[in-house]
C-alpha cells in the first residue's frame, strides 16, 4: 500500500466515522422526538377527555335550567292566579 491509498484509506475510515456519528446523533434526537409526540399525544388525549366531560357537564346544567325555567314559568302562573283570587274572590268560584 502506498502513501496516497494509505491517506485515501484514513479519510475514508474519517468520513465513515463521521457519518457514523451523525446517525447516532439523528437516533439519539428522533427518539427524544418520539418521546415528545407520546406525551403530547397523551396530553391531547387527556384534554380530549376533560372537553368531553365540560360538555356533559354543560348539556347536563342546560337541561336543568330547563327543567327549572318550566317549573317557574308553572309557579308564575299559579301565583297570578291566586293573586287574582284574592283580588277578586268573587270570580274564582
Amino acid at each position: 500500500m502506498d502513501g496516497q491509498s494509505g491517506q485515501q484509506l484514513k479519510q475514508l475510515e474519517s468520513v465513515v466515522l463521521q457519518i457514523g456519528e451523525a446517525v447516532l446523533v439523528t437516533t439519539e434526537v428522533v427518539d427524544r422526538l418520539a418521546a415528545q409526540v407520546d406525551t403530547l399525544t397523551a396530553q391531547v388525549q387527556q384534554q380530549g377527555y376533560q372537553i368531553f366531560a365540560l360538555s356533559d357537564a354543560v348539556q347536563t346544567l342546560a337541561e336543568n335550567h330547563d327543567g327549572a325555567l318550566a317549573r317557574i314559568t308553572q309557579l308564575t302562573e299559579v301565583l297570578h292566579r291566586l293573586v287574582a283570587a284574592i283580588e277578586d274572590p268573587e270570580s274564582s268560584g
